[in-house]
């Protein structure tokens, strides 16, 4: 299947569009369903994605929306989950760095600028912010805001309460990431330092302080299908505004450094389960992108209406312009 050449009609009959139309209805998909929708053939994936697009184009229309990421402090982390080169089990070959100066924060927003960026991500390893660091944020977005007022600020800082988020809305944050991974049961497998409750809680305690949420996961980890519904189920039921669809990217030195990759149908189908299950959410085909999906990656752009260029925290990642000249091959436009 092309990308480029793939013509997909969102009218078409087929036995996804009854699903498009109780995603577009509010209703929430039952189990069954959302089973048939993990379980499609390849040969079915045309007419699955042509079903998510028109959920998707009620929403968001035909933008891509580009977002960029800063790694603002690297490794050195104390949390063992085991996707993670930053973490303290990683024997990964990986920078590591204190927090980036003001300075540096600053200078990434204009990178994100100069590559058509709408969104600029600032992301820390850690278990979670200090006072420190959440002044260095706030100091930093003010000083972006004042001089690029219309570019969206998310930060990822790990485990927070409300106070700490309320501060980080003052001063022009608008969405704070806060991954849920994986399902509940599932959440053990790859993590012991913290709880999905814990994750849970931050989600909350952002939403609270009036922020936006940025919410999503990782396929590939060795969870089930099961798994794969319960996370979409969940970020359905937090309502979360921003959601990041990753895809392992097994890297050598951490504890699933030799899981295989994610099959290109596997992930495209889980893009179109999370985007009938979430209809209106700003879905992101997030990190792991560009290895899993290969030469089929720009139709995550069927069902989602987001994505990240020139890299990821340890891992690279499409160039901005390729990533430009992809949209406009498809026939989508840039969010501006």
């Amino acid at each position: 299947m092309d990308a480029v050449s793939l013509s997909l009609d969102p009218t078409k009959p087929s036995r996804f569009q009854p699903l498009a139309d109780r995603a577009l209805a509010g209703e929430i998909l039952d189990r069954a369903a959302a089973r048939d929708v993990l379980a499609a053939s390849d040969e079915e994936l045309s007419d699955l994605l042509a079903a998510a697009l028109r959920v998707r184009e009620r929403r968001w229309g035909r933008r891509v929306k580009v977002c960029m990421l800063q790694n603002a402090r690297s490794g050195l982390c104390p949390e063992d989950c085991g996707y993670c080169s930053q973490s303290k089990l990683s024997t990964a070959d990986i920078d590591t760095y204190t927090l980036r100066n003001r300075t540096q924060l600053i200078e990434g927003a204009h990178a994100a600028i100069a590559r058509g960026a709408r969104r600029y991500c600032m992301v820390t390893s850690g278990r979670g912010p200090s006072d420190r660091d959440i002044e260095e944020f706030c100091a930093a977005t003010r000083a972006i805001k004042d001089e690029f007022p219309d570019l969206e600020i998310c930060v990822s800082l790990g485990i927070m309460d409300a106070s700490k988020a309320t501060r980080l809305a003052a001063a022009g944050v608008g969405w704070v990431n806060q991954n849920l991974n994986t399902s509940e049961r599932f959440h053990p497998e790859i993590c012991s330092t913290h709880g999905y409750a814990d994750r849970v809680a931050t989600v909350r305690a952002v939403r609270s302080a009036g922020l936006r949420v940025c919410c999503g996961g990782i396929i590939g980890m060795g969870e089930e299908e099961e798994d794969v519904i319960d996370l979409g189920l969940a970020l359905r039921e937090l309502g979360v505004d921003s959601l990041p669809l990753n895809f392992l990217h097994p890297i050598p030195g951490t504890p699933l450094g030799d899981r295989p990759p994610v099959a290109p149908g596997r992930a495209l189908k889980s893009l179109c389960l999370m985007r009938f299950l979430n209809p209106d959410a700003d879905i992101r085909a997030a990190g792991g992108r560009e290895r899993t999906l290969g030469e089929w990656q720009a139709l995550a752009l069927y069902p989602a209406n987001s994505i990240f260029v020139d890299g990821y925290l340890t891992t690279p990642g499409q160039a901005a312009d390729q990533a430009r000249d992809m949209v406009a091959r498809l026939g989508f436009e840039l969010e501006v």
